[in-house]
């Protein structure tokens, strides 16, 4: 009898446990159907782009590939195809000009690049068939722009890094529906800096990027117009959008068997849409405004064949003084500003190199001209110490997660409830961490859209020169701790989110109310 009793108690157990896990099963699948359901009541926004094979960014590794943690990356392939010029995007002329005011009009359009010899790739781009050309302002301009949708699909334009009205940021709630026209206008407020446009709309922001959508903004003032800096746009001065893409062997981007929930990475750079590109170098300085335009890949940036390089710039402008560096980071939508003194180079060809490929070619002309020096001071930005964190209220921001289970705080993200608030103008502390373990873990830079901010203090230390400026993205590795100092431009809605475009469309995104 004993020996039946023992039994039947573990059978009980048995039942017991069975319910919990169906039950934890059942509960998990019955959140994550309403988590996307609510996600996507609102006009649509969390599906997919129109002419997929049915693979929803909201999904899982569909592919079929493995998960990756922030050390796996795809590896990146040594160019074969001979190397070409550097294609330089050309500057979008006005519509029209008054006073101040500028108007300018951009189509988004599916088209056809070469890449390579005799191949055409299905491409989408601005007022082309891959990116889009560089809108240059200046500091007191008013920008009016009609951004035209000649796609099949939704899309939207967002200006990645400009101090603009939540109506006009180009966010994932301002939709531009296939064949439609949206205008926007904002008054250019903000340092000199280079930011960049790429569309947001929830759903097919990633695909549309890994497409070519994206573009740069220069903004300049009088402070970048009296330095002594190489300024000469596509002489010594290039704008270098950095990507990661993978060809199939027809020859095309194909991001549905590509895709990869935790960021889809390709095995081929491309910079400017260029493969294995080089430049002319006939200064004796050179400035590179590098942006990481990739969905998912982190860079790291260097030099060889003794070129030094320093950093004048981040994500919103200049450093206070030139650092010199021997690597430069860059995540997903980060920038920095450069520049490459090749004056004791060993060697007449100097490679910008990252991940063990060569990025671009520096091919140096023997007789170089121009000056060897960069100013002393750049800018005249607030050392950090100095920066008032007292009687300042408090955010705390925490990443988790992987593939489609990524989470802020705990939720994800939902078009009609408002995350957080904050007022105009008003300085904040947002403490952004990381929760991921350190083994197995993935990087999440953190983006935020209509204010810039400064970094305080990484994991309880002070940041580093070239982290000094003042910066829209930040990478957070696993367990990482950065406490920023922000506040908001412009009233309106904005969204602050993880800056890989797979996690980002998965729902690793939040909304902040100015007013």
């Amino acid at each position: 009898m004993g020996i039946l009793k023992k039994k039947t108690a573990w059978i009980i157990i048995g039942v017991i446990v069975a319910i919990i896990v169906v039950g934890n099963v059942g509960w998990f699948v019955h959140t994550q159907q309403h988590s996307q359901s609510s996600s996507s009541n609102r006009s649509g926004m969390m599906g997919s782009w129109s002419g997929s094979s049915g693979h929803s960014m909201m999904g899982g590794n569909s592919s079929g590939r493995a998960q990756r943690n922030s050390d796996t990356d795809v590896p990146l392939k040594t160019a074969t195809t001979a190397a070409k010029r550097l294609a330089v995007p050309p500057i979008l002329k006005p519509t029209k000009k008054s006073g101040d005011s500028v108007y300018y009009t951009l189509k988004a359009e599916a088209g056809t690049t070469t890449f390579k010899p005799g191949v055409k790739t299905k491409t989408m781009g601005y007022d082309g068939s891959y990116l889009g050309p560089t809108i240059r302002v200046r500091r007191g301009q008013t920008v009016h722009t009609k951004v035209v949708n000649q796609l099949n699909q939704r899309t939207s334009l967002h200006w990645h890094g400009a101090l603009v009205p939540g109506k006009a940021d180009g966010g994932p709630f301002e939709p531009i529906a296939a064949g439609k026209t949206k205008q926007t206008t904002f008054k250019v407020d903000q340092q000199a800096a280079t930011l960049w446009y790429h569309p947001h709309a929830m759903g097919t922001t990633a695909s549309q990027v890994y497409h070519g959508l994206a573009g740069f903004m220069l903004v300049d003032d009088q402070n970048s117009q009296k330095l002594n800096l190489p300024k000469k746009y596509g002489v010594d001065d290039f704008p270098l959008v950095v990507q990661d893409r993978t060809f199939s062997k027809a020859g095309q981007f194909d991001y549905q068997a590509d895709y990869n929930a935790d960021g889809t990475e390709g095995n081929t750079l491309l910079v400017n849409g260029t493969l294995n590109p080089y430049i002319n170098v006939t200064t004796n300085q050179v400035r590179l405004r590098l942006l990481n335009g990739s969905n998912a890949r982190t860079y790291h940036f260097t030099l060889n064949h003794g070129a030094t390089i320093r950093q004048i710039a981040t994500d919103g402008g200049f450093l206070n003084q030139p650092v010199k560096m021997n690597q430069i980071d860059l995540a997903p939508g980060q920038r920095a500003e450069v520049v490459v003194n090749t004056a004791n180079a060993t060697s007449k060809n100097v490679a910008l190199r990252t991940n063990g490929q060569r990025v671009l070619q520096l091919r140096l002309h023997s007789k170089r001209t121009g000056s060897r020096t960069l100013p002393v001071k750049l800018n005249h930005l607030t050392p950090t110490k100095q920066l008032n964190q007292f009687g300042l209220k408090h955010q705390t921001i925490s990443f988790s997660g992987m593939g489609r289970m990524v989470r802020i705080n705990g939720r994800v993200y939902n078009p009609d409830r408002i995350d957080l608030t904050a007022k105009p103008h008003t300085n904040q502390i947002w403490n952004l961490t990381n929760n991921d373990s350190m083994m197995g873990g993935m990087d999440h830079p953190f983006h935020i859209h209509g204010a810039q901010f400064r970094i305080l203090s990484v994991n309880g230390k002070r940041p580093s020169a070239a982290e000094s400026g003042l910066m829209d993205v930040v990478n957070l590795k696993p367990g990482k701790k950065v406490r920023v100092l922000m506040s908001f431009h412009d009233r309106g809605i904005f969204v602050y989110h993880c800056h890989n475009l797979e996690h980002e469309e998965n729902g690793m995104m939040g909304q902040v109310k100015v007013e």
